[in-house]
């Protein structure tokens, strides 16, 4: 499918800066780098997270494509530096004389990627693997998000989430307790949220072919989040268990505008927008990085052993759900303007209106 608004990202884990390149952005369209600092800080936050987020403070540097606050309709660069590069500035070295052991593993982790990448990708040394396959990309994704929400503000359209569930907990308040508990027995958690855009206008998708339905299209965007194991538009978990006179959303008038009294179908019926509100649901497994190792295979010797733990997280449900948010508004961004289409503020917003 054609893509209007698209964006490609690179860097490592522990390597010297992630970057985006976004294109298609149309020019006029105002974006405060403050706002994008504060998502990285929303995605940083959270009970329950480890010591990287001590070391780091994400901000970005916007390089190219925005002037005096404004998209001139040239691509927008983004960088944010990893503080922690000083540390393994020789490990992660792209020069061959500075090749040698240190750092390097051999044992595969469960949950990760370690065991199939090393063997799609030929590598010995997993850090190959673990680098690039690290949440921590989802930083730079963050940030492209960010250019996303401010520009789909400008339509009205606003998203926010919420976690649901922590481990076995549905309570609030239970939440940090729970956390607490895992983090004292060398383990993790995962949960549950749900993402919210309002103010959604008619018809963003399509029915006429599989890939431009947006309910698939969201759906790929949040479920290729690191750890992300299950996705869920409006009451579908529970879809199978009602009859369609429960589940199906009735219409009314109301003053001469279509009403509902439900929304079952999470904002999307056909493929499209409906005019209710976007509701995303979905879940997140345990980080499989546990300072309680789990018994996994070292590759150099092929003897069974326990997993190589550097350092993680106990539960980063809040913090997946603020980059679920951000994969959410490039997809319906990229939406809008495929609707829309126009190659500057004013034209896009004539069409809108």
């Amino acid at each position: 499918m054609y893509e209007k608004f698209r964006f490609l990202t690179s860097g490592e884990s522990h390597g010297k800066c992630l970057t985006a390149i976004i294109e298609g952005l149309p020019s006029g369209f105002e974006i405060n780098p403050d706002f994008i600092n504060q998502e990285l800080k929303r995605r940083q936050g959270g009970y329950g997270r480890g010591g990287r987020m001590k070391i780091e403070s994400d901000t970005v540097e916007i390089t190219s494509g925005i002037r005096f606050g404004k998209t001139t309709g040239a691509p927008v660069t983004l960088v944010i530096y990893n503080k922690d590069f000083e540390n393994w500035e020789k490990i992660m070295s792209i020069h061959k004389s500075d090749e040698n052991d240190e750092k390097s593993f051999t044992k595969y982790r469960p949950g990760h990627a370690d065991f199939a990448g090393s063997i799609k990708y030929n590598h010995e040394d997993l850090r190959n693997v673990l680098e690039r396959s690290s949440a921590r990309k989802t930083a730079i994704e963050t940030a492209v998000g960010a250019i996303a929400k401010q520009i789909l503000e400008q339509f009205n359209i606003r998203g926010y989430s919420r976690v649901l569930q922590i481990g076995t907990k549905t309570n609030q308040e239970e939440f940090h307790a729970e956390i607490d508990r895992a983090k004292a027995e060398g383990d993790t958690l995962g949960g549950r949220f749900v993402v919210i855009y309002e103010n959604m206008p008619i018809g963003l998708g399509s029915y006429v072919h599989w890939d431009r339905m947006l309910d698939g299209r969201i759906a790929q965007a949040v479920m290729s989040i690191p750890a992300i194991k299950a996705v869920e538009i409006g009451n579908g978990e529970h879809a199978a268990e009602l009859k369609g006179s429960e589940f199906h959303d009735e219409m009314f008038l109301e003053n001469g505008k279509i009403t509902r009294e439900t929304n079952n179908a999470g904002g999307i019926e056909g493929g499209m927008t409906n005019g209710e509100n976007l509701q995303i649901f979905a879940t997140m497994k345990p980080i499989p990085t546990l300072r309680k190792p789990l018994r996994t295979v070292d590759a150099s010797d092929m003897q069974e052993t326990e997993a190589h733990f550097e350092r993680s997280d106990t539960c980063a449900v809040e913090a997946c759900a603020v980059v679920a948010e951000a994969r959410i508004a490039c997809v319906l961004l990229n939406e809008i303007l495929l609707k829309y289409g126009g190659d500057n503020f004013e034209e896009i917003m004539r069409n809108f209106s």
